[in-house]
């Protein structure tokens, strides 16, 4: 397919998908249940980290979570005791367990202490100049980590290019809390990361769409296979290369078909 005419068909279904009604049956709902940012935040991590498998499961799950955190995901997290955490000894997600649960909870208890945002945590690795968010992901990895009592299983859930990981569901989160359009599905709440400096969520799904395309040539699905996709997908728009993530799930929806 020529380049203009791919440009032209990825732009039309990153339109076409990036309206309001492409929330409802993506994990980007349970989030979108709140207006406090920091309410935002934290469903949104929790949710991009449980999205894997069925999109009505990982929805379920999140759900479930927020129903145990009374409905007030920034109150109970802030103000919840030890006892507290007894009720979450049930939930569980694939191979998300109650250990990792609670080192959730414990992490994001600790960090809101003495934070109002969870945007430092990855913004505070990234210089303005930075050509992509890898320093951020890399460095919000070592610290969410940074405790004495962290689990060794739960670092699984929380990926980082050091492992040389595709970090699909952090870039996920990213263009959740970064990507601001009058579209109004992603967030825009975090201004210190610009959405020219965000990585394409790379899947299966996405995978198989960007080989056939040609944007992905890389045996490999890692790290750097993230990398030339984004890279080939900046051609079409620098400044915005991870709106096409609506564009290549469409594609994704159409191929299933």
């Amino acid at each position: 397919m020529p380049k203009r005419n791919l440009k032209q068909q990825l732009d039309e279904l990153a339109d076409h998908y990036n309206r309001p009604d492409f929330i409802e049956e993506d994990p980007i709902c349970i989030p979108h249940q709140f207006s406090r940012k920091q309410d935002i935040e934290i469903m949104g991590f929790w949710a991009a980290m449980l999205a894997w498998g069925q999109r009505k499961t990982i929805i379920n799950k999140a759900q479930e979570l927020v129903d145990l955190m009374d409905g007030a995901p920034y109150e109970f997290i802030t103000q919840h005791t030890e006892e507290d955490r007894a009720r979450f000894l049930t939930f569980k997600h694939r191979t998300f367990q109650p250990t990792d649960t609670l080192y959730f909870l414990d992490f994001f208890q600790r960090y809101y202490q003495s934070n109002d945002s969870l945007e430092m945590a990855f913004s505070r690795h990234l210089s303005p100049e930075a050509e992509h968010v890898g320093p951020a992901l890399t460095g919000f990895h070592e610290a969410f980590f940074n405790h004495p009592f962290a689990p060794q299983r739960t670092r699984k859930h929380v990926a980082t290019p050091v492992r040389k990981s595709t970090c699909k569901r952090l870039n996920m989160f990213l263009r959740w809390m970064v990507r601001s359009d009058e579209r109004g599905v992603d967030f825009g709440l975090w201004h210190t990361i610009r959405p020219a400096q965000l990585l394409m969520p790379l899947d299966v799904h996405v995978e198989r769409v960007t080989r056939r395309l040609g944007l992905l040539t890389r045996k490999q699905v890692d790290w750097q296979a993230v990398l030339e996709l984004t890279e080939a997908l900046r051609r079409y728009d620098a400044t915005d290369p991870v709106k096409y993530d609506f564009a290549l799930f469409g594609m994704g929806v159409l191929e299933g078909k």
